[in-house]
């Protein structure tokens, strides 16, 4: 099959979760014999890289790459205020952009068009106008559910209530998308639920976020610092909530209860919020320049997601890595994990500091966590089948 992949931002260099999970999709097309064409945006969070990817990849995707601004602008965000568009999407439209997929479609045919976000459906209107090929929409997130749960955490009535104004255009938005394209891969089976009960009447799959095992190897050889670490995008506003609030509610007390332990803080864009906060034994890493053997370097992953839905790319390649992963219970929604198994949960604060206590004081549980978390990861994230239940949903809607 030929596959048009339109993604939101470069996936490669894969500097965070979403560019890894599209680079994953792509990579999984290619080795099962399919042909991948990309069209993406970058950004001025996410530049395009030619020079920093393989010829061998360049060649195979055709790579192409299109600059939007997605600044918030005031006079915009005004202008979308009183119009019916959802200026959280609206920011992703281009001219630009939609000329180059216009003469991309006119040029060549595609079995499929794969959309990687809702935020790339803006062009949903040209595609259908140069093919009848059939749309896939990669739903990595319920948007309009991350956005409500930022709202609702937000102090200032007034910034409140713009919030859920913005919610409530986003909300309309997605769901009238939902019911446009041809098929919808959500990333897990609780956001697939979600999808259903929006009174979505579209073909849908539970197409979960895939890895290749063997990029993961668990280096036997060397051992693992004793400390906690995160790590993720911190321009993401879920990770920066969920980190103030660990940094506020839990931290304290673990630095009062292990004055020698450290929690090592890993991302991208590390906003001044963060680092302006001091905390004992708490080390700002930053943007590290290889992910793996940062997580393969430290024992126990922390993810106290308290907003959000999708699936959390960090927490399975934790999981690769034969990590221990404490997490919150949204935060390991649609992994399938068992506490206690493969992933402790924790939602309050005692309940961290009490999963935590359990690693601390038993290193046996602390391996066998990870064991059991690399064996989840072998059976359920593997890029081989999930690119094939991919591939045969691609199939199905073209029959359709």
């Amino acid at each position: 099959m030929k596959i048009l992949q339109l993604c939101l931002k470069p996936p490669l260099p894969a500097k965070d979760g979403g560019c890894i999970a599209m680079n994953n999709i792509t990579q999984g097309l290619i080795a099962a014999g399919h042909k991948v064409k990309i069209l993406t945006i970058f950004t001025q969070k996410h530049d395009f890289l030619p020079d920093e990817i393989s010829q061998e990849y360049l060649d195979q995707t055709g790579i192409e790459g299109v600059y939007i601004d997605t600044r918030v602008n005031a006079v915009d965000a005004f202008s979308n205020f009183v119009t019916s568009d959802s200026y959280n999407i609206s920011r992703f439209f281009s001219t630009d952009y939609d000329i180059k997929l216009t003469k991309i479609l006119r040029k060549e045919h595609f079995d499929v068009i794969h959309l990687e976000s809702l935020f790339m459906t803006p062009y949903v209107p040209t595609i259908r106008r140069y093919s009848h090929t059939p749309i896939v929409l990669r739903s990595h997130n319920l948007e309009f559910v991350i956005w409500e749960k930022i709202a609702r955490g937000t102090k200032s009535f007034f910034k409140r209530r713009y919030l859920n104004y913005l919610t409530k255009k986003l909300r309309d938005y997605e769901i009238s998308m939902l019911n446009e394209v041809s098929g919808i891969a959500a990333i897990s089976e609780e956001d697939k639920k979600r999808i259903l009960a929006l009174g979505v009447q579209k073909k849908i799959r539970t197409i979960p976020f895939g890895i290749n095992i063997a990029d993961y190897p668990i280096d036997t050889t060397k051992k693992s610092e004793m400390a906690l670490f995160h790590l993720g995008a911190m321009d993401w506003g879920p990770n920066l909530e969920g980190i103030l609030w660990f940094l506020e509610k839990i931290w304290p007390r673990i630095h009062a209860k292990y004055p020698d332990l450290k929690m090592y803080l890993a991302g991208r864009n590390m906003s001044d919020e963060i680092r302006r906060t001091e905390h004992p034994n708490v080390i700002m890493v930053g943007e590290v320049e290889n992910a793996i053997h940062f997580m393969q370097s430290k024992a126990i992953m922390v993810v106290p997601l308290l907003s959000a839905g999708g699936i959390r790319v960090k927490i399975i390649e934790g999981l690769a890595l034969g990590k221990a992963v404490i997490s919150t219970t949204l935060g390991a929604e649609g992994l399938d994990c068992t506490d206690r198994t493969n992933i402790m949960l924790a939602d309050r604060p005692d309940e961290w500091l009490k999963a935590l206590d359990e690693l601390m004081e038993n290193q046996g549980l602390t391996e066998e966590l990870g064991r059991n978390g690399r064996i989840h990861a072998e059976q359920h994230f593997d890029i081989t089948e999930i690119t094939s239940n991919l591939v045969n949903f691609y199939k199905e809607l073209r029959k359709g």
